[in-house]
């Protein structure tokens, strides 16, 4: 069985590994900036971030058999607030005629643009390569109790949740829309302007020109990027889209990743996740879903079944002991498809 717990100051190592194994701007590569994540979200879990801009949930998935460490995702409160912006490139077509020559093209143009809405974000989702493909769905399960937590903790979260997909990146960390783009403007390596960007966003609504930037002027390698994913981050996208998420035309300034979002309550996990009173109790239990407790062991959430008799939800003993629960608890729960896609217990699956 799998579990997800909180980060603790004990998965540091495993985590500063998985950072390693890709470049990705939620989760860097550096020691300390994930401890102060770790410790930023031992507080959020702990209900001690009143301040929405310090919020942030680190989750990792536990091997409960092992102990092991596998994988890791978050939530981010806050992403932008005044004198914090969040930065992308607005992404537009232009068409352009001439009436003499009777032709016309259209265009792709790209401007950079800032936001202070303060939107939550979804983020640092990494899985072992060891456990990739595995038959628990291990990446859904990680990307997904995200919306599971949200829609227990709706108040905790702005109304709109986005997420930044990654763009393509060279086996040496380079993005070739930075190469022929950003770096004409801002002399510094991707892997570096991406770093840079944890401490301060100051350097790149300084330097990055504004107006529109047609992308009829950029190498065809470089305007291929504007708005793909690389090849790992297709079933995340896939998976996002399902819960109803978009892409609205903002790609990220650094790698052309585009930034897809939702309204927080038309999320269909958010949506059909509830709370119900725990008993334990053998017997069958038909339906499959989210569950997740806060309990003696703290957060815990699992992909379990359970059986629901009016305001009560049974689950076996296996499940309560790994969720550390016992009967009387309240706990959250929403129903989803079976690991392999194929619905439990003859009911339509809601998520």
């Amino acid at each position: 069985m799998f579990v997800i717990r909180p980060a603790s100051p004990d998965d540091l190592p495993t985590l500063l590994k998985l950072a390693r194994m890709v470049h990705f701007i939620n989760l860097p590569a550096d020691r300390d900036m994930i401890a102060a994540k770790i410790a930023r979200s031992r507080r959020s879990f702990a209900g001690e971030q009143d301040d929405a801009r310090e919020r942030e949930f680190m989750f990792v998935l536990e091997d409960a058999a092992t102990g092991n460490v596998v994988g890791t995702s978050a939530i981010i409160g806050s992403i932008s607030w005044p004198g914090h912006p969040h930065t992308y490139l607005h992404v537009r077509k232009r068409s352009l005629f001439s009436t003499d020559l009777q032709t016309g093209q259209v265009h792709l143009t790209l401007e950079f643009a800032t936001d202070e809405s303060g939107w939550s974000e979804l983020g640092g989702l990494i899985l072992a390569p060891g456990y990739r493909g595995h038959p628990e769905r291990l990446g859904a399960l990680l990307s997904l109790v995200r919306l599971h937590f949200i829609g227990l903790h709706r108040d905790l979260f702005a109304e709109k949740i986005i997420a930044e997909l990654m763009g393509a990146v060279t086996p040496d960390s380079r993005n070739l829309l930075w190469e022929y783009l950003g770096r004409r403007f801002i002399n510094l390596s991707y892997k570096e302007a991406d770093l840079f960007c944890q401490h301060s966003k100051e350097f790149i609504t300084s330097l990055f020109p504004r107006g529109e930037i047609f992308a009829s002027l950029l190498p065809p390698e470089a305007r291929n990027l504007i708005g793909r994913v690389g090849e790992e981050t297709r079933p995340a996208k896939k998976m996002l889209e399902d819960q109803g998420f978009e892409f609205e035309d903002h790609v990220d300034p650094f790698d052309g990743g585009p930034y897809i979002s939702a309204q927080r309550d038309r999320i269909p996990i958010v949506a059909a996740t509830r709370s119900a009173v725990l008993e334990v109790a053998e017997g069958e239990h038909p339906e499959i879903g989210f569950l997740s407790a806060d309990g003696e062991l703290g957060f815990r959430a699992i992909r379990g079944r359970y059986r629901l008799e009016g305001e009560r939800i049974l689950v076996a003993p296996a499940h309560a002991e790994v969720l550390g629960a016992a009967t009387g608890l309240t706990v959250g729960f929403t129903p989803t498809k079976a690991p392999g896609g194929r619905r439990r217990g003859g009911k339509a699956s809601t998520a």
